[in-house]
C-alpha cells in the first residue's frame, strides 16, 4: 500500500513497553510494518507559540501535498506520449517514495534544527511558495504551446466541411491571378460522384468544360475542383446547393499557406525544446516538494507530542506501512487499545462508538488517543 501512518507515544517506560506490545502484535497479525521515525530535538519555545505553530503547520502540510500532486499530474501530462514511465521521474532524492519515507533522515543543512521551530516552518513554507510561482509560470508557458499546436492539429483532422484545406491542395489545381476565371472546391457525397460528372458543367452558364478533377476523399465524399467565369460564382452555388454539392469557401493565398506550414514547424520545435528543460525541473523540484512535505509532518508530530505530552520533550514516533486497506480498521483497534491509557475518556468513546459522553464532542474520524498523522502517496490516483 501506498499509505503510511505517522504516530508518537510518550517516551517513558510504560509507553515504550506499549509500543513493543504495538509491534509484536501488528507483526504477528500482518497489520503493517513498523519503524522508528527519527526526529531531532528542537528549540521549543513557549507553549503558547506551539499552538499558534500547530494550526500554521496544519495548512502548510495541506498546501505542500496539494502541491506535489500538482506537480505529480504535471509529469504526467508532460510525458503525454510516455505515460508508462512517469513512476520513475517522481522520486525523492534519488529513491522511490516508499524507500524515502521509511529511510527518513532530517535534513540538518537545509534546515537547521537549532534555529527556532518558527523558522524551521517559515523556510519550508517560503520554499514551497517558490516551487509553485515557479510551477505555474512553466507549466503555463509550457500549456500555451500545447493548446496552440494542438488547436493547428485539430485543423488537420476532421471532415472536408471542417478541416483545414491547405495541406491537402496544391497551386496546381487552381487557375491563379486570372481576371476573368476562378476555380472554386466542391464537397461532393460519395453516392454523387456519378452524378456530379454528368452535372457540373450545366449547374450554371460559363463553367470550363472537363475542368473538374477529384483531389481528396474521406469517409463521406470527395474534394472536387471545378473552374468557371468569376460572373457566375453565386449563379453556381445555389445551383449546386440545390444538388446537395458544397461549395467549401476557400481562398488559396500561397503565402498564408506557407505561414501555416511555418507555425506547425516552429510549434513542434518549440515544444521538443521546452520538453527536456520542464521535464527536469518538474523532476528535481518534486523531489525538493515531496522532501519538504515529509520533513513538515515530521515537525508536526513534535510540535502535536510536546503540546499533548508536555515537557520536557520525551517521545517516540513510529511510521507504520499497513499491509493492505482491508487490515486498516483492525489495525486502528489496537492501536487503540494499546494506547487507551494515554486517554481513557476518548480511547473509551472511539473503542465503543456507542457511549455517548456529555459535554464531549469526539469523532471517530479524526481523534486518537496518540499523535496521528497520515501520509497518501497515491499521487495520481
Amino acid at each position: 500500500m501506498s499509505e503510511f501512518w505517522l504516530i508518537s507515544a510518550p517516551g517513558d517506560k510504560e509507553n515504550l513497553q506499549a509500543l513493543e506490545k504495538m509491534n509484536t502484535v501488528t507483526s504477528k497479525s500482518n497489520l503493517s510494518y513498523n519503524t522508528k521515525f527519527m526526529i531531532p530535538d528542537f528549540k521549543v519555545g513557549t507553549l503558547d507559540s506551539l499552538v499558534g505553530l500547530s494550526d500554521e503547520l496544519g495548512k502548510l502540510d495541506i498546501f505542500a501535498e496539494s502541491l506535489i500532486k500538482r506537480m505529480a499530474q504535471s509529469v504526467v501530462e508532460v510525458m503525454e506520449d510516455a505515460k508508462g514511465k512517469v513512476q520513475e521521474n517522481l522520486l525523492a532524492n534519488g529513491a522511490d517514495l516508499t524507500s524515502f519515507v521509511t529511510h527518513f533522515e532530517w535534513d540538518m543543512a537545509k534546515y537547521p534544527a537549532k534555529q527556532p521551530l518558527v523558522s524551521v516552518a517559515d523556510t519550508l513554507a517560503k520554499q514551497l511558495a517558490q516551487i509553485e510561482m515557479d510551477l505555474k509560470s512553466r507549466t503555463a508557458a509550457y500549456n500555451t504551446l500545447k493548446t496552440n499546436l494542438e488547436n493547428l492539429e485539430k485543423k488537420c483532422t476532421g471532415n472536408l466541411f471542417t478541416r483545414t484545406l491547405s495541406d491537402i491542395v496544391s497551386k496546381e489545381d487552381f487557375v491563379l491571378d486570372s481576371e476573368y476565371l476562378i476555380t472554386l472546391l466542391v464537397i461532393v457525397p460519395k453516392p454523387s460522384y456519378a452524378q456530379w460528372q454528368k452535372t457540373y458543367e450545366s449547374l450554371s452558364d460559363m463553367v470550363v468544360p472537363r475542368s473538374t478533377k477529384l483531389i481528396a476523399e474521406d469517409n463521406e465524399g470527395g474534394l472536387f475542383t471545378v473552374t468557371l467565369f468569376r460572373k457566375v460564382i453565386d449563379d453556381f452555388k445555389t445551383k449546386a446547393k440545390e444538388n446537395k454539392f458544397i461549395v467549401r469557401e476557400f481562398y488559396y493565398d500561397e503565402k498564408e499557406i506557407k505561414r501555416e506550414r511555418e507555425e506547425m514547424t516552429r510549434l513542434l520545435s518549440d515544444k521538443k525544446q521546452q520538453y527536456g528543460p520542464l521535464l527536469r525541473w518538474l523532476k528535481v523540484n518534486f523531489s525538493e516538494a515531496f522532501i519538504a512535505w515529509i520533513h513538515i509532518k515530521a515537525l508536526r508530530v513534535f510540535v502535536e507530542s510536546v503540546l499533548r505530552y508536555g515537557l520536557p520533550v520525551n517521545f517516540q514516533a513510529v511510521l507504520l506501512q499497513p499491509h493492505k486497506k482491508s487490515s486498516t480498521k483492525r489495525l486502528r483497534e489496537v492501536l487503540n487499545s494499546v494506547f487507551r491509557h494515554l486517554d481513557e475518556v476518548a480511547a473509551a468513546s472511539i473503542l465503543d462508538a456507542s457511549v455517548e459522553i456529555p459535554g464531549l464532542q469526539l469523532s471517530n474520524q479524526d481523534y486518537f488517543p496518540y499523535v496521528y498523522f497520515h501520509i497518501d502517496l497515491g499521487l495520481l490516483d
